[in-house]
C-alpha cells in the first residue's frame, strides 16, 4: 500500500491544466487509467489515415527491447490512446491537454532560486522520499584519499575531476566553462581516444566505430590528483568571435571555442588522440527517459532519410557491462551510455575514480604507463570490496532517476504559443520529439505509465562542421550528437548563472545555441535566422517556458 507523502510537502497548484490535486497524489496505476481515459475522452481514440504510429514503424534494431526495465504489456486500447495523445500539435492558440505537465505525475513545481533542478519527483511515497534523501547525500559526498579514518568515504582519485557528484553537476543542474587561464574546473573535463578495433560483442553492427583509451591518459583527462602523484593537465580554451547577422538588422555574436591539454603530466599525448569536451549536463528527469520504451525511440529512427525532410536520426547502440548484451544509448552527449545506473557507476570511475561493482578498478582511469596512480592506496580493501557498495550505488540511482522536471511556466502566454507555432514551423520537433509515454513499469511506479514533454527523440544526428569533435562513440559519428532534451532549459541559468548551451558551454544564450546547429539542423537554423525580430523573441520565449 502507498504511504501518504508528507503533509507538508509543497506540491503543484490545483489549477495546472485542470489535475485536481487528488490525481497528483493517487497511486501511480490508478493515476495512469485516469490520465489516459481523460486524453481518450480529450483527443479521437483512433488514429486517422495517414498518421505514423511510432511504437510500430519497423525499425532493425526494434528487438533490442528494454532489458533494465520490468515492463508490462499495453493494451490496444492504450496504444490508441498513446497515438492520439502523442500526435504532433497542429493549433496554437492554446496550450495542449496536460502541457504544463512535463513529467506527468511527476511534474514539481517550478521555483525561482537555484534549488528549482533538486527536487524529488512529485509522485513518490514517504519511503521513497526517505531513500531518495539518502540519495543524496551521497551525491553531495565529499570523498577523501587513502587511507583514512572515515573508511566509508575514502578512495577518491588518485586522479579524478571533482570530489563530488554535486561538485560536477551543480545544484544537479549544468556545469560552466573555464572563465580565466589559471582556472582548474571541476565541471568541464576532455574525454579522449584513440582509432582502435571494434570490440568482438560489437562485430555485429556494420557501422560501430572502433576506438580505444588514449594510451598514457585513458578516456578523459584528470586535473586533480592525489597528493605525490602529478595531475594529468590543465584544459586550456580561448575564443574567436563570429558575428552572424540577422532578419531585422539584428546581430548575434558566436564565441568559437578552441581547446587544448595543456601543462601535460605524463609526456605527449599519442599522436592520433582525438580530444572532446565534456561540460557536466542537468540531472533532471533522467529515469522518465530511461523508462521510454526503446521500440517507440528506434521508431523515430530514418538513417536512409526515406521521407527525403533532410533528418536522419540514428540509434547508438552500445554495450551493456551490466547487461552483457547491446543495448540503446540513452544517456551521454552522444548517447554513449544505456541506463541511469551504468552512467552513474561511470561516471564515479572515471570522474572521482571511485571503484564501484560494475566498474572495480580501485584506480579509475589510471593507465599501465601511470605506475605511481595504479600503486597508490585505495579504498576498497575492507568488507565492501570498492569504494562504493552496490546499495550505496542503488541509492544514487534512485535519487539521479528521480530528480523531478519541474512545471511549464505560463504554458498559455499569447508570447509562448506563437513561440511554440515557430518552433514547429521550423522543423524543431523533426529531432526534438516533443511527447513520449513511458512503459508500465512494475517496480518504478513514478515512472510507470507517464505522459511526458522532454523535447527530444534520443537519437544521433549531424549537427555540421561548426559543432563536429571529431571524436567517434559507438556508432556516433565525429560530427553526430544525441538530440538534447529541452524540459528545463528555461532554468539552467536560474539554477547556475555561469551554465552555458551545447556541450561545451560556449553557446551564451538559447539564441546561439541555435545559432550553431547545422547539418541535419541548417535549415531550421536558417528559420530561425530569417524570422522577423518579434517572431523569433516569441521563439525564445517558448524555450524560456521549457
Amino acid at each position: 500500500m502507498r504511504v501518504s507523502p508528507s503533509p507538508h510537502r509543497p506540491r503543484l497548484p490545483q489549477l495546472l491544466m485542470g489535475l485536481s490535486l487528488l490525481a497528483l497524489i493517487a497511486p501511480l496505476p490508478t493515476l495512469a487509467d485516469q490520465q489516459t481515459t481523460a486524453l481518450s475522452k480529450t483527443l479521437a481514440a483512433e488514429t486517422p489515415e495517414g498518421d505514423t504510429d511510432r511504437a510500430q514503424t519497423a525499425h532493425p534494431y526494434a528487438t533490442l527491447g528494454d532489458p533494465h526495465l520490468a515492463t508490462l504489456p499495453r493494451t490496444a486500447q492504450e496504444q490508441a490512446r498513446i497515438r492520439a495523445v502523442t500526435r504532433p500539435a497542429d493549433q496554437f492558440d492554446q496550450p495542449e491537454p496536460y502541457e504544463a505537465l512535463p513529467a506527468g505525475a511527476a511534474t514539481v513545481r517550478a521555483r525561482t532560486d537555484d534549488e528549482a533542478f533538486s527536487q524529488h519527483s512529485d509522485n513518490l511515497s514517504f519511503e521513497e522520499e526517505l531513500e531518495f534523501k539518502l540519495g543524496n547525500g551521497l551525491f553531495k559526498k565529499i570523498w577523501v584519499f587513502s587511507p583514512a579514518s572515515t573508511l566509508a568515504s575514502d578512495g577518491l582519485g588518485p586522479l579524478y575531476n571533482a570530489r563530488s557528484c554535486q561538485r560536477c553537476h551543480l545544484k544537479d543542474g549544468r556545469g560552466h566553462v573555464p572563465d580565466r587561464p589559471d582556472y582548474a574546473s571541476t565541471t568541464m573535463f576532455l574525454r579522449v581516444s584513440v582509432p582502435g578495433p571494434v570490440p568482438d560483442q560489437m562485430q555485429a553492427i556494420a557501422d560501430y566505430i572502433g576506438t580505444a583509451p588514449e594510451p598514457t591518459y585513458g578516456g578523459q583527462m584528470q586535473d586533480f590528483s592525489a597528493p605525490g602523484i602529478a595531475p594529468e593537465y590543465r584544459l586550456g580554451v580561448t575564443y574567436s568571435e563570429d558575428t552572424i547577422a540577422l532578419a531585422g538588422g539584428e546581430t548575434a555574436t558566436l564565441q568559437r571555442p578552441e581547446y587544448s591539454a595543456n601543462n601535460l603530466g605524463y609526456g605527449p599525448l599519442d599522436p592520433d588522440a582525438m580530444l572532446s569536451p565534456r561540460v557536466a549536463p542537468s540531472m533532471i528527469g533522467l529515469g522518465l527517459l530511461e523508462a521510454i520504451p526503446a521500440a517507440d525511440i528506434l521508431a523515430g529512427a530514418d538513417e536512409d532519410d526515406s521521407n527525403d525532410d533532410g533528418i536522419s536520426g540514428r540509434a547508438n547502440l552500445v554495450w551493456s557491462v551490466e547487461h552483457n548484451r547491446i543495448m540503446l544509448g540513452r544517456f551521454g552527449y552522444k548517447a554513449g551510455q544505456p541506463t541511469v545506473h551504468e552512467q552513474s557507476a561511470a561516471a564515479f570511475s572515471g570522474d572521482i575514480g571511485i571503484s564501484t561493482p560494475l566498474f572495480p578498478a580501485h584506480s579509475g582511469d589510471c593507465t599501465t604507463a601511470q605506475t605511481s596512480c595504479r600503486s597508490a592506496p585505495h579504498g576498497g580493501d575492507d568488507i565492501r570490496e570498492t569504494e562504493i557498495d552496490q546499495p550505496n550505488m542503488d541509492l544514487v540511482t534512485f535519487y539521479s532517476r528521480n530528480l523531478g522536471v519541474p512545471a511549464r511556466r505560463t504554458p498559455d502566454d499569447p508570447a509562448v504559443l506563437r513561440g511554440k507555432a515557430q518552433f514547429y514551423s521550423a522543423g524543431c520537433t523533426s529531432c526534438h520529439t516533443p511527447k513520449f509515454v513511458t512503459n508500465r513499469l512494475e517496480a518504478q511506479p513514478a515512472q510507470s505509465f507517464q505522459l511526458i514533454w522532454p523535447y527530444s527523440d534520443l537519437l544521433l544526428h549531424d549537427m555540421g562542421e561548426g559543432l563536429a569533435d571529431h571524436r567517434p562513440e559507438a556508432r556516433a559519428t565525429r560530427r553526430e550528437w544525441r538530440t538534447a532534451p529541452l524540459w528545463g532549459v528555461g532554468l539552467v541559468q536560474q539554477v547556475n548563472p555561469r551554465a552555458g548551451f551545447l556541450h561545451d558551454g560556449r553557446a551564451r544564450t538559447l539564441l546561439e545555441a541555435i545559432l550553431w546547429h547545422g547539418g541535419e539542423a541548417q535549415s531550421a537554423r536558417d528559420t530561425v535566422v530569417g524570422l522577423a525580430p518579434e517572431d523569433r523573441a516569441d521563439l525564445i520565449r517558448f524555450l524560456e517556458s521549457l
